[in-house]
């Protein structure tokens, strides 16, 4: 089974404007708890939200896009992981920070 990492940012080109942009939005947010619970991946269409798939798929690149998430291919399934650690050396306590917040 071939897999294929899909286009993100580089740790260092990771901004922290960009991260902010996409955790400020409930349902990207819902999708960063999720990965947070699960380190070594969730497929993506196994995440439950209360968006169609099409919108899904949107949230999910905006939060590849600014480096919250990697995300890559199994075969025809799409696994997204969450880019802890690169997020924890740039911005120590931020993630930390979101996740623990009310909800």
């Amino acid at each position: 089974m071939s897999t294929k990492i899909l286009p993100q940012p580089e740790r260092a080109d990771i901004r922290v404007e960009a991260v902010l942009q996409a955790l400020g939005e409930p349902v990207r947010l819902q999708i960063v708890r999720v990965l947070a619970e699960h380190p070594e991946g969730v497929c993506c269409g196994d995440i439950e939200l209360p968006v169609t798939a099409s919108t899904r798929a949107h949230h999910l690149k905006t939060l590849r896009e600014a480096g919250v998430l990697s995300t890559h291919t199994e075969g025809t399934r799409r696994v997204s992981i969450l880019r802890r650690d690169d997020l924890d050396d740039l911005y120590p306590g931020l993630l930390t920070g979101v996740l623990t917040a009310r909800q």
